[in-house]
């Protein structure tokens, strides 16, 4: 049996300090308040039910149609791919029956019934497998979004007997597939980017140019849409989204069956857009204005690998839908002296100066008045990191911020101290080597003598805040036995008992600053120590965090969710926003408790885990 509480309630206001100090109403009494007001006060947000409706990927529908939605514009229309339905808010699932064709312009929709033969879509995942095995070897098993395994009961199709501690492998992968290719039409998640002439430019999966077909599809798709006066968002047919993106020239497109929100999909494709930008400017569109058959291919010669892996980061970095970057924990006293040698490197001339260990920042300063974005750091990160060239000697490359300015180039100085930690320094001159060089130079001097690169790789190998070291006055598993039910899955039941997590069953929490646009997680641990399990519970924070901030049936202010996998809890504050799994048969009240205590334990240590004194961003 699977079900599930939503509670919202107001929370307390912002405060004027520019390091606010507020202690937030406690999550107790807004559960407790939001309920008690839910049946009297009309204006308030009632407390929701949300009852989760378990459905096992790749179903059989044995009915051999294909029903879809096409969603052309935004009505207000609630994309059921969750499946859950939010009852005290009247919000209900679609049903999928047929097309239904929505226009921006008119009340008009049309119903059209999709063809009755299996036959007429491309993936497995309507239909049912016809038995036919992938062409690409056991080797394809190594993501849970690339081979749908159509009837298999349990989440991942064949990924239970792999070993999930796999690493991934960098760069494009199964280059010989193309659109006729039964293991390229079980991808659970594809990634397009193509001009409008229907050229291709980068897929995730196959040759773009064995694709060319594939690619004017999509285009014709887009095109008769807009022809009529409207923009296509996306189209639901059965288990698959396809998702569209159109910046100008350059359309996006994502088919993903892995039931992620629209929300996050088309937050995923403007970071590929971005990803792009950062490599080109948006200047490329006066190309296609001189030559809408501009190929533009040329121009992305090698960086496959960036988009790869910046597509591979939406399975395990909450950046991606945060908004958010996260800080390398460090005492207080050796970020403060890193931070005051970049500032000096930054007043001789350089916009920013960024300090980084892998994807996590040290520190980062900027020219006064000048900001740097989340999701900028975020691109910069990734096109350093996935880039070879790189790590073999120190770097000037030309760079585009797309949120900082997309029409112009910065140039960016990159030199790795030592195979993870890596300096970027940024300038708006062409000619600025030189003294970026020796800028890097005295910086690396002075880090060396102050010992804070041996504090990094100190702080690499001793990892982040755990859920075991949170001290809460609870006996562990202390409500876990009271909701046992005989009915519940046997993995649930063994869960609760062998006592694994931190107080109450918390296995991970999520904390993020609103002011200072940063977030900390807590290191992953039993039970949630495989890939395949924290994509999973990524993916329940990522559908989460939309449910938190959808317009059409939020904001909430707390929500608590149980299914037979985790209970999700999530309280939004105007400081913070805090995301918890818990074991799923763990006490509410106790859940509760433990993420005020969560709450209190990261304001105890801010000054480790978090960058303060960063400039907030206005956006």
């Amino acid at each position: 049996m699977s079900s599930s509480d939503s509670s919202s309630s107001s929370s307390a206001s912002a405060s004027d300090d520019p390091n606010p100090k507020l202690k937030p109403q406690p999550l107790e009494s807004q559960f407790q308040s939001s309920v008690t007001l839910g049946g009297s006060d009309e204006g308030s947000v009632s407390a929701s039910v949300v009852e989760q409706r378990q459905q096992q990927q790749g179903e059989d529908s044995g009915n051999g149609s294909i029903g879809g939605v096409v969603n052309v514009e935004n009505n207000g229309h609630r994309d059921g791919s969750d499946r859950e339905e939010i009852i005290a808010l009247g919000v209900t699932a679609d049903e999928d029956g047929g097309v239904v064709w929505r226009r921006a312009n008119s009340e008009v929709e049309l119903d059209v019934e999709a063809p009755a033969s299996p036959s007429s879509s491309g993936y497995a995942g309507e239909r049912g497998s016809s038995g036919a095995s992938s062409s690409s070897g056991a080797g394809d098993n190594s993501e849970e979004d690339e081979i749908e395994e159509v009837g298999n009961g349990d989440d991942g199709g064949a990924y239970g007997a792999l070993d999930a501690q796999a690493e991934w492998t960098p760069g494009k992968r199964h280059v010989d597939e193309d659109d006729a290719s039964i293991s390229w039409r079980k991808r659970k998640k594809h990634f397009f980017i193509l001009s409008n002439s229907g050229k291709p430019i980068y897929s995730r999966y196959g040759d773009e140019h064995k694709l060319a077909g594939f690619s004017a599809t999509l285009q014709a798709i887009i095109s008769f849409v807009e022809n009529g006066g409207d923009r296509v968002k996306y189209v639901k047919a059965g288990m698959h989204q396809v998702v569209f993106l159109v910046k100008g020239p350059i359309y996006l497109v994502c088919i993903s069956c892995t039931e992620e929100p629209y929300e996050s999909l088309v937050g995923q494709l403007e970071l590929l857009y971005g990803q792009m930008i950062l490599i080109l400017t948006k200047s490329l569109n006066r190309c296609f204005e001189k030559n809408p058959k501009f190929d533009m291919t040329p121009l992305l010669g090698g960086t496959d690998v960036v988009f790869s892996a910046l597509i591979h980061s939406f399975s395990w970095n909450p950046a991606a839908f945060l908004h958010a970057y996260t800080c390398l924990p460090l005492p207080y006293a050796t970020r403060q002296a890193v931070g005051a040698i970049l500032q000096d490197v930054a007043d001789s001339g350089v916009l920013f100066a960024i300090l980084m260990c892998k994807h996590r920042v040290i520190s980062v300063v900027g020219a006064q008045k000048a900001s740097l974005h989340p999701d900028d750091m975020l691109l910069l990160g990734n096109f350093i990191m996935s880039s070879e060239s790189f790590r073999t000697s120190e770097s000037f490359s030309p760079i585009c911020l797309p949120r900082y300015n997309p029409m112009a180039f910065l140039h960016a100085y990159v030199h790795y101290f030592d195979a993870d930690t890596y300096l970027i320094l940024l300038t708006t001159r062409s000619d600025a080597f030189y003294h970026l060089k020796d800028c890097r130079i005295r910086l690396e001097t002075v880090l060396l003598k102050s010992n804070a690169l041996s504090e990094v790789q100190r702080s690499m190998v001793d990892g982040g805040m755990r859920v075991e070291d949170l001290s809460v006055d609870l006996p562990q598993h202390t409500g876990s036995t009271s909701r046992a039910d005989d009915k519940a899955p046997e993995r649930i039941r063994e869960s609760a008992l062998v006592g694994l997590g931190g107080p109450a069953g918390l296995w991970h929490f999520l904390y993020r600053s609103v002011y200072l646009d940063q977030y900390v997680s807590s290191e992953f641990s039993s039970p949630i120590d495989t890939h395949r399990q924290q994509k999973r519970l990524y993916r329940a924070y990522q559908k989460l965090y939309v449910s938190m901030h959808n317009k059409g049936v939020g904001p909430h202010k707390t929500q608590f969710r149980r299914d037979e996998n985790y209970v999700l809890l999530c309280w939004v504050t105007p400081d913070f926003e805090l995301y918890a799994a818990f074991d799923p048969l763990a006490d509410k009240a106790l859940a509760i408790k433990t993420c005020n205590e969560v709450c209190q334990w990261v304001k105890d240590v801010e000054n480790e885990i978090f960058l303060l004194g960063a400039i907030p961003f206005s956006w």
